[in-house]
């Protein structure tokens, strides 16, 4: 997938270094020209300008970009950034300076797809708003291990089957279990999984995708984009 970042400060830095880890491709837009250099240092594709001006997210090719990350610590320049990917039909993610934003723009704004506060959860609650779908890095444990939130679909293979017939990879394990918009705590053998049913999963890098392919299914794919 494809993804433009506006901000090559702390955040936004981050979050185009865990997607570009993942394998995605990132154009990263900065006004400030050490964050820039900084950015092509690390070997990100960079569009040096103003964020908030449709001519610079041209250039970064937000046509045909699959998710808009306005991850800058001005909310002006975010909220104009993602106004304009959404009338090009591009996923969009909002960054909020303080947390009691998030309900006003998730509620309010039909502009924005998904808001976010990255001093609360960082990287990775950035790269999860970009990616949305059915799976969600809660934290990396290690090097090679994540703490991954998982959501049933009705493409899963073991949808109907209980918890102790998950048949997991050696390196993989539930560490709790909720049904449906309901608390989640900690997973009983014979719980069944339906539809809309979480899991939080610690496994190996190595084994994501398989265990993903058990529990989501074969599609993963953000509302506003594509896979």
């Amino acid at each position: 997938m494809r993804f433009v970042i506006i901000g090559a400060g702390r955040v936004g830095l981050r979050t185009a270094r865990v997607l570009r880890d993942e394998g995605h491709a990132v154009t990263l837009v900065e006004r400030d020209r050490d964050n820039a250099e900084r950015a092509r240092d690390l070997g990100f594709d960079v569009v040096e300008g103003d964020g908030s001006r449709e001519s610079v997210l041209f250039n970064a090719g937000i046509e045909g970009a699959d998710g808009l990350g306005a991850l800058t610590s001005d909310l002006n320049v975010n909220f104009a950034a993602c106004s304009i990917a959404k009338h090009h039909r591009t996923w969009t993610v909002l960054r909020v300076d303080e947390d009691y934003r998030e309900e006003v723009y998730r509620e309010y704004a039909d502009e924005v797809d998904e808001v976010v506060y990255p001093e609360r959860l960082g990287a990775i609650g950035a790269k999860n708003a970009l990616l949305g779908g059915s799976v969600r890095a809660i934290a990396d444990v290690a090097q090679h291990i994540q703490v991954v939130l998982m959501t049933v679909t009705e493409d899963s293979p073991m949808l109907g089957y209980t918890i102790e017939e998950v048949a997991l990879p050696a390196s993989a394990r539930v560490l709790a279990f909720g049904k449906a918009d309901n608390p989640m705590g900690l997973p009983l053998s014979d719980d069944s999984l339906e539809v809309g049913d979480r899991l939080a999963v610690i496994a190996d890098f190595d084994v994501l995708e398989e265990v993903r392919q058990l529990i989501v299914g074969e599609t993963l794919a953000p509302e506003g984009g594509t896979a």
